[in-house]
């Protein structure tokens, strides 16, 4: 939620649990002053970047990890944080467009993840709230259900079809997962950050922006005070911030949402997924006090109407099941998901040769980003490891994502034509209420105009300064969110989200000209 764009009308706090009980604890940051040289840079310190360093650490390899904000403060910091090898309907998926290998190297991957986890944590004594939890995957198909209940086994999972779950709502059938896990994934990798920390050989910077990666040989990655040259560069981003194979046309973004629910009762054990459009998705966590957390709402970035109602349905879909007292929190987040729906963890793609990159977690990013790091330490260190294929950027998959990735494009192209063309046709001067946002017409330009909670109008360019589609408003965090391919904005046109690295030009000159139209 963006400073001075508050909705009180909205209930809960706008941050998540793991963020709310943790900032005031962060170290001062440690920004990047000086050129570095190291055999491996790191950008991004979410959990898919410092898996990825603390590997690279046990191997002996120096690195320097770059956060453009400070550690789990992404979309690391707002995950419901469940660590399950249960993707929704994943393995059924993957024995019919991959084959029964390829199912057996995911389950092998995810359950591999959990297990490094609570490796880590027992290690360095993380107190982060890990626990072992049953999960479930409900929904009212017994047939597709008890298709990936029979594909998990074949896959090496022990999943069992039951009928008597979950205990909040009528489901046909579901798959219970055993010994999957919940934890607190900003203290867990706050506990990473401090290994890396207290190594010499290592170097941990926040508040660093990285400008722009070099792909040459060495590489090198240009931030706004200083340079890293390293042999390998990994970008563990949201999306690559150097894009070589294509990944815009090759995955899309979507947001969901979350509530953090005091009860007046007993939370249910267990953790629970419903598929679907939208999906739902039920976990309790301990922490400081007993919340229980409750997530869905999803759509494609930028579209979809307005997100403070989402925030509403999932509040009623909550009260409907359960016995809220309070809503303590409420936050949203984005994901990436590729049209095969298999992370890409690899080589970035042709001309960066040293180049590596983890993305396109579809949502399940605690144990797709732990594998990440361990996929990428072991290749920058030659090893062959048996998923790396699986996973590859720049695999061939037409029989898998042909369809999906054809209509995601279309979708792409049709909301940059639709959009330039209502905008360039429109001439809407209303007025703008506070905390509300659109987009105006100034001599054949698009502007976007936002009105705070003072007052006061902020006016940028409504041209993403990624491939130039229009930004549309997102209401529940008064952001400027591209619905092409999801870079997001504050008002005053500073980048949130990437794939965008530059801001949005500001035009007030403009929108204050607008305002003296209509005032006339």
């Amino acid at each position: 939620m963006r400073e001075g764009f508050s909705r009180d009308d909205l209930p809960g706090e706008p941050t998540s649990p793991w963020l709310a009980t943790t900032r005031d604890d962060d170290p001062p940051a440690n920004r990047l002053e000086a050129d570095r040289t190291v055999d491996v840079c790191v950008i991004g310190a979410g959990i898919a970047g410092l898996s990825t360093a603390i590997n690279l650490r046990d191997r002996g390899r120096s690195v320097a990890v770059l956060e453009r904000d400070r550690v789990a403060t992404g979309v690391t910091g707002k995950s419901t944080a469940k660590l399950t090898s249960q993707h929704g309907l994943i393995y059924d998926h993957l024995r019919r467009e991959f084959g029964r290998r390829q199912a057996r190297q995911y389950a092998a991957v995810q359950e591999e993840s959990i297990d490094e986890v609570e490796r880590r944590i027992a290690a360095a004594e993380i107190d982060c709230g890990f626990e072992r939890q049953p999960s479930y995957l409900y929904g009212d198909s017994p047939g597709a259900i008890e298709r990936e209940a029979d594909a998990a086994r074949g896959a090496g999972i022990d999943a069992r079809y039951v009928t008597s779950v979950p205990p909040f709502e009528r489901a046909a059938a579901a798959v219970r997962f055993d010994e999957q896990a919940w934890f607190d994934p900003r203290s867990y990798l706050l506990g990473i950050a401090d290994e890396l920390r207290a190594d010499d050989d290592a170097g941990l910077f926040e508040e660093t922006r990285v400008t722009d990666v070099e792909p040459g040989t060495p590489p090198r990655v240009k931030t706004e005070a200083a340079t890293v040259t390293a042999r390998r560069v990994v970008v563990a981003t949201g999306f690559p911030i150097l894009d070589r194979a294509g990944y815009f046309a090759r995955m899309y973004p979507k947001r969901s949402y979350v509530l953090g629910i005091r009860l007046d009762g007993k939370p249910p054990e267990g953790m629970y997924y419903r598929p679907g459009d939208p999906y739902r998705s039920v976990r309790t966590h301990r922490g400081e006090e007993t919340l229980l957390l409750v997530g869905g709402e999803n759509h494609k970035t930028g579209q979809g109407g307005s997100t403070a109602d989402r925030y509403r349905r999932l509040a009623r879909w909550a009260r409907d099941r359960f016995p809220v007292d309070e809503i303590a929190y409420r936050w949203s987040t984005q994901d990436y998901r590729p049209a095969d729906k298999v992370p890409f963890v690899g080589r970035a793609g042709a001309g960066a040769e040293n180049v590596l990159v983890a993305t396109g977690f579809r949502g399940w990013g605690m144990t797709n980003g732990v594998a990440a790091g361990r996929l990428l330490a072991a290749r920058i260190a030659g090893e062959e490891h048996p998923a790396l294929d699986l996973f590859d950027p720049l695999r061939l998959t037409p029989k898998a994502s042909f369809r999906e990735a054809a209509v995601e494009n279309a979708d792409a192209a049709s909301e940059f034509v639709t959009d330039w063309a209502r905008t360039l046709l429109s001439a809407d001067r209303s007025t703008l209420d506070h905390g509300e946002g659109r987009i105006v017409r100034s001599g054949g330009k698009p502007i976007a105009c936002a009105r705070d909670e003072d007052g006061d109008l902020h006016a940028v360019s409504a041209v993403c300064t990624h491939m130039y589609c229009l930004v549309e408003w997102n209401d529940a965090e008064g952001s400027w969110d591209c619905p092409c391919h999801g870079s997001r904005f504050d008002p005053d046109g500073t980048v949130l989200e990437g794939p965008a690295n530059e801001e949005l030009p500001n035009r007030s000159r403009a929108s204050n000209r607008e305002s003296n139209r209509d005032s006339d």
